[in-house]
């Protein structure tokens, strides 16, 4: 029991500290009053008390060591590390293990090169607490020396430092390791790259941190035999899946699901926005840390992919699985139409499955299959079982989980292969970054496997500080085996002990589906009823109670068992094994096997957490450990606050105490023979003459004091707990009584001092105050010899002052009354000035007024006889121009007729221009129609091919899909609707393109009227001037032979039927009718029927027989030269006529052609027409010939009737040329082209060149087709440059008419 007595320096508890300092005031009974350090008086019985060293206090900045306390207890590491902290020594030691307790502001000076020379070799508590130094004892004294691995344990709860304190770390031994000789790898860089990757995947805000690291990481680091760094290698442990899904106000998720939000052009690249726009993100309202950029947060990470060697290909691809995480957690559901079904919920939801399935390149509806539906095997096949909204939104979750997962598994294996390990390395530094001890007010799955963690490594921690412990007794060569070891190891075989451990107990509740947590509690209850360590909530019948190293804590089991069940979906597996992403279908390389019975596979989380935490202690077991344990000085993440009941609950978690109740167990205090002698020496001072050494001295001390169970070591004197404040009270004692002594000797002298002080002061006083009196009354008597002359000086002042007041009042009344005097005679000069004046302006202005008046009268006369000599005037002209009435009448008749003419001129112009207007107008009609509808048949027509692309990515899938029969079968309903709908739109696409087809023709028509009627119209003039030359030659040609065709065309007008072809064209009439007359003769001649014509003995009664040959071969001869001409020539068109087809036509019929049996002239038409096409520009000949060739077979078709040669054929009204035809034939009928023209019996000749005009027409048809695809192609393809922005937009608006076309196309 602790010796009390007054004044004695404690400790006692307090609710707000903790621990507060104490001064024993007095003692009464069994109650100890107490005067703390904050003012406050209170009682407290001994056994609450703990001693307190007095010179403690005068080290204001503690003691960097705290074995070197003299009291080893709570509150004096509490307030040592208090005091340290306030000094910004953020490092104490406590043995050989690192207490660093967060700062939360920047110390760069501890962290530069030059901190890391100078710790760079040093002995290990040789220079100031520092990281560096647990850093190089593992790698210089350690490692080196020993060659041994070592390992350096980093703990401590969420926001303490753990994360940056490993970075240090890593950093030193980079420092001082270096790169391997040879080795062109930057390992070390890599492994510090390393860090901001792992943590932008593995960290996240908690309510306690910013940066919480939300896995444990083992990251060990191999050296040469040179003690050079020649690999590295990271291993992680229990990832916290379910943040992924599921967070809490004020967390966050995982940083890198920010960082891609705020990447920008990558997140518009993904249809990414705020993270409040998505599910998994806005379940917690904070989005942005202080003083954090996510922007540049991501540009930080992406180096550290490309330091670490990801290739670009793979970050793609990583932050695309990302954003389809994202996408995932968007994706509602809602009840289906059969019981305990699910579908997609709204349109929204559509959109952002549909892109998850395109980020994660997988087939959209066989993802939306795998999340509502269930597959179990049984005996007789597969069994596909439906999912209700809730099963759904859990597959949902549990696929995002699960890609997250494998996804940050992929990047520590990325990572480890890309640094590279040495597998021939024989020495390795471990550090492990791992979750401290967690109690919280709702505690679940993940505080459990972390507790369960501290607790192993808690009994690592007690048997290595049980080892130090004895280390040290066996260096001093003291006797310890009487030393108890008390460890943890109750509470692990209450976790993880087989067969009936909590693991093991959940993990057989997890196996059967119907268990639930009520179930698992109550069997938890009934196999550990009576254990110490496990207790019942009070509040609770399933919540639990464990007693860990560092307290209690209850835990709800209300998701035990989900977090525990990491069910591996074999669906969810083979559709992302199979997405045509390369990454993606590589996380899920190795899919797991079928069930036997469900697509569920079963996977106990807290084993496989065991098997690793296992296999962590057998590596930790194999090396050398260093402990840092990391404290968080307060909650509110502020600089020099220092609370004290958190950091002593995190002492307690993070083991610190658990040394120090070690310590106590065996010999807390122990001391070096000269620091024991220096400071207890006074209590033997028989032996301070020097007449024994240190140690004898120091076992004098002792026996003197009759203390027990001590130990005398090499160089260090152990005592057990309590004995150093014996000696303490001893000491006390001896330096009170000493003090009382010295007091006294200094009371009677300073006593003697003051009186002898005061004696001097009294007769100083005295002389003062003498003087005071004198220099009073020396000043009255000054000042009243002052105040008479004062009195004198102001009475001369006031009489002079009053005089010159009087003198200048005086002065100002005279000048005011000479000035008022001069101001008066001045106003009377001007008043009589200014009465002169006026009268003389009015003198002025009477005789002005009367002048005026007299010249106006004046002017009035002479204006009243000008008006009698103007009227005289005006009756003389008026019967000049009586006489000139006749002439203006016939004047006006001759403007009547004038005006009339001029009127119906401007009539026939404007109904012209109307009618050319008219027609204008609906050209421009047509055009605009026919352009929307090109266009949108362009946009549909790229939008069929660009979907007919995706279609055969997808009938790739479907063809693989097809395979699996269950998916057959679950189809074929949809497939059959599918398919009458494609049946529907393929019928409407059909109508569309006839549509299109029909209005391209006639815009091709209308284009062809249109440039005829601008072009033609302006060469008309000079194709006629040419017509006329031709005309007047042939007219001389025509002169020679006049007279025998005088006969002759006499005879053939009288023979021949009555034309009405005569005015089509003036300047064509003598000449036409010359070559039709002689070339029906002609043809008569030539033909060989049995009944020719009765005007051939007439014809030939006039000639000779050798003239009439000649004279036919003649005609013949003209005949063909005017058809060539006709065909060569560009002769226009007249009155919307083309008139080479009219002249061609109206010449074989007047010669009879079509009635021959057997003739050249055709053959001459087609060749002359070929020849024209191939020779002539293709942009001016084409559309000219298609018009004269159309016109003309139009002409045949009509006017032409087989003579039983062939029968009447089916009109082709489908294709692109009777579509033509039937138009052509319309617009001739309008345009009234085929009046007067009387059916022919065609012979064979004639129905054959109808066949071969008709080839012709396709073949001119078809080359104007294909020049206009060549010239509309490039302005095809610069629109659909233009409007692809346009088309991504129309795309949604055509996505419900081509939806199930693209989804199955094999039924287009």
């Amino acid at each position: 029991m602790l010796s009390l007595r007054v004044g004695a320096k404690v400790w006692t508890e307090d609710r707000n500290l903790a621990w507060v300092a104490a001064e024993v005031t007095d003692v009464v009974g069994k109650q100890v009053h107490l005067l703390t350090s904050t003012g406050n008086k209170v009682s407290a019985s001994p056994e609450k008390l703990l001693p307190r060293d007095a010179d403690e206090e005068e080290e204001h900045g503690g003691v960097d060591d705290m074995t070197k306390l003299t009291y080893l207890n709570e509150p004096g590491v509490l307030y040592n590390l208090e005091r340290r902290y306030a000094l910004n020594d953020i490092y104490t030691y406590t043995g050989s293990i690192l207490i660093a307790v967060n700062p939360f502001t920047k110390l760069p000076h501890l962290y530069n090169v030059h901190m890391m020379e100078q710790y760079k070799g040093a002995p290990f508590g040789e220079l100031s607490p520092h990281v560096f130094a647990v850093a190089d004892a593992s790698y210089s004294r350690a490692m080196m020396s020993e060659r041994r691995s070592q390992s350096i344990l980093v703990s401590g709860e969420s926001g303490a430092g753990k994360t940056e304190t490993t970075k240090l770390i890593m950093q030193y031994l980079t420092y001082v390791g270096g790169r391997a000789a040879g080795d062109d790898r930057t390992v070390e860089q890599q492994v510090l790259e390393s860090n901001p990757l792992l943590e932008a995947f593995g960290n996240a805000r908690t309510v306690r941190n910013d940066n919480s690291s939300r896995f444990g990481k083992f990251v060990e680091i191999q050296f040469d035999s040179n003690g050079r760094i020649s690999g590295a290698a990271i291993r992680t442990y229990l990832l916290e899946r379910s943040r992924v899904v599921q967070i809490t106000d004020p967390e966050r998720n995982y940083h890198c699901f920010y960082q891609l939000c705020a990447s920008g052009r990558d997140a518009e690249r993904y249809n990414l926005d705020h993270p409040s726009h998505f599910h998994y993100l806005n379940q917690s309202k904070t989005y942005e840390l202080d003083g954090v950029s996510n922007a540049e947060e991501y540009l930080r990470t992406r180096r550290a992919m490309d330091v670490v060697g990801i290739s670009h290909e793979d970050q793609e691809a990583i932050f695309r699985t990302l954003a389809a995480i994202l996408h995932l957690g968007n994706v509602e559901f809602s009840s289906g139409k059969e019981h305990d079904s699910s579908c997609i919920r709204d349109k929204k939801s559509n959109f952002h499955m549909q892109m998850a399935s395109d980020l994660l390149m997988c087939d959209v509806n066989l993802l939306v299959a795998i999340l509502c539906t269930r597959t179990i095997q049984t005996r007789e096949g597969l069994i596909i079982k439906a999912l209700d909204c809730n099963a759904a939104v859990a597959s949902r979750d549990a696929l995002a989980k699960t890609i997250y997962a494998k996804l940050f598994d992929w990047l520590v294996e990325k990572i480890n292969r890309s640094v590279g390990q040495d597998l021939t390395s024989q020495i390795q530094i471990g550090v492990l970054d791992i979750y401290g001890f967690e109690c919280f007010k709702n505690n679940s799955f993940e505080q459990f496997c972390i507790n369960f963690a501290n607790e192993k490594l808690q009994q690592h921690f007690n048997e290595h500080v049980f080892k130090m412990e004895q280390e040290e007794y066996r260096k001093e060569e003291i006797n310890w085996s009487y030393i108890e070891f008390i460890d943890n190891q109750d509470v692990l075989d209450l976790i993880e002990k087989k067969p009936i451990g909590i693991v093991a107990l959940l993990d057989e509740a997890c196996m059967f589906p119907r268990s639930t947590h009520e179930t698992f509690s109550m069997k938890l209850f009934q196999h550990f009823r009576s254990h110490p360590r496990l207790e019942k909530a009070k509040f609770s019948e399933t919540d639990f109670t464990l007693s860990h190293y560092a307290g209690k804590v209850t835990y709800q089991t209300d998701t035990f068992l989900e977090k525990n069940r990491d069910y591996v979906v074999v669906e969810h597996c083979s559709l992302l094994s199979s997405s045509k992403c390369a990454f993606v279908a590589g996380l899920y390389s190795s899919a797991p096997e079928e069930s036997s019975r469900s697509s569920y596979k079963f996977s106990s989380v807290a084993t496989r957490f065991k098997q690793q935490l296992q296999a962590l202690m057998e590596t930790l077991n194999s090396t050398e450990p260093h402990y840092i344990r990391c404290v968080k000085p307060n909650s509110l993440n502020r600089p020099q606050k220092f609370e004290n009941q958190s950091i002593l609950h995190q002492l307690r978690c993070g083991g610190v105490l658990e040394a120090v109740r070690i310590s106590l167990a065996g010999y807390p205090t122990r001391r070096t023979y000269s620091e024991f002698v220096d400071r207890f020496g006074i209590l033997t001072p028989e032996y301070l003459d020097g007449s024994c050494d240190e140690r004898g001295w120091t076992e004098k001390i002792v026996q003197k004091m009759k203390l027990q169970n001590f130990q005398l070591g090499r160089t260090k004197v152990f005592l057990r707990a309590g004995q150093i404040g014996i000696l303490d009270s001893r000491r006390a004692e001896v330096l009170d009584t000493s003090a009382k002594c010295i007091q006294r000797r200094v009371q009677t002298f300073l006593t003697r001092r003051s009186f002898l002080l005061k004696r001097a002061a009294a007769f100083s006083f005295q002389a003062y105050i003498r003087g005071c009196i004198a220099r009073k009354t020396y000043s009255q008597k000054r000042k009243t010899a002052a105040a008479i002359t004062i009195q004198k000086w102001v009475r001369k002042w006031q009489m002079q002052h009053a005089y010159l007041k009087l003198f200048s009042s005086a002065v100002i009344i005279q000048s005011s009354i000479h000035g008022f005097l001069s101001r008066q005679r001045f106003r009377n000069g001007m008043r009589s000035r200014a009465a002169t004046l006026i009268q003389g302006c009015w003198r002025t202005y009477k005789f002005r007024s009367a002048l005026r008046h007299r010249q106006g009268s004046i002017i009035a006369i002479q204006c009243c006889w000008r008006q009698k000599l103007a009227r005289r005037e005006f009756r003389k002209r008026k019967q000049a121009a009586n006489e000139t009435g006749a002439l203006r009448l016939a004047k006006g008749k001759l403007e009547k007729q004038l005006e009339d003419l001029t009127w119906r001129l401007h009539l026939e112009k404007r109904l012209r221009v109307s009618s050319e207007e008219a027609k204008s107008l609906e050209l421009s009609k047509l055009q605009k129609s026919m352009e929307s509808l090109t266009l949108e048949l362009d946009a549909a027509k790229l939008a069929t091919v660009s979907e007919c692309n995706r279609n055969a990515v997808l009938i790739n899938q479907l063809e693989l899909s097809q395979k699996e029969k269950s998916a057959l079968e679950r189809e074929l309903i949809s497939m059959a609707d599918l398919r009458k709908e494609n049946k529907i739109l393929k019928g409407s696409v059909d109508s569309m393109e006839k549509k299109n087809s029909a209005l391209e023709l006639e815009l091709v028509q209308a284009q062809k009227n249109t440039i005829d009627n601008i072009g033609k119209m302006k060469e008309l003039e000079g194709k006629c001037s040419m017509l006329q030359q031709n005309v007047q030659s042939l007219e001389k040609k025509l002169a020679l032979l006049e007279d025998e065709n005088h006969v002759l065309r006499q005879k053939a007008l009288s023979a021949s039927p009555k034309g009405h072809n005569a005015g089509l064209v003036k300047s064509f009439s003598e000449l036409f009718s010359n070559y039709c007359s002689g070339f029906f003769y002609t043809q008569i001649l030539m033909q060989e029927s049995p009944t020719p014509s009765k005007l051939v003995p007439s014809f030939s009664r006039g000639l000779s027989e050798s003239r009439r040959t000649k004279l036919t071969a003649e005609r013949s001869q003209e005949n063909y030269e005017f058809l060539s001409r006709c065909i060569k020539e560009d002769l226009g068109f007249i009155e919307g006529k083309p008139l080479a087809a009219c002249i061609i036509y109206r010449c074989l019929h007047q010669w009879r052609a079509f009635e021959t049996e057997r003739t050249a002239i055709f053959d001459y038409i087609i060749e002359g027409i070929n020849e024209v096409l191939k020779a002539g520009d293709e942009n001016i000949t084409l559309p000219y010939w298609l018009a004269n060739a159309s016109a003309l077979l139009c002409l045949l078709q009509r006017n032409l009737q087989a003579n039983g040669f062939m029968t009447k054929g089916t009109p082709r009204s489908t294709s692109a040329l009777g579509y033509s035809q039937q138009a052509l034939k319309s617009a001739f009928k309008y345009i009234g082209f085929d009046d007067g023209v009387s059916h022919v019996e065609a012979r064979y000749p004639a129905i054959l060149f109808k066949q071969q005009l008709t080839a012709c027409v396709e073949k001119i048809f078809g080359l104007i087709r294909d020049n206009l695809k060549k010239e509309l192609s490039p302005l095809l393809a610069f629109c659909i440059q233009v409007t692809f922005f346009c088309y991504l937009l129309l795309e949604l608006h055509f996505e419900s008419l081509f939806g199930h076309l693209f989804l199955f196309p094999q039924n287009l």
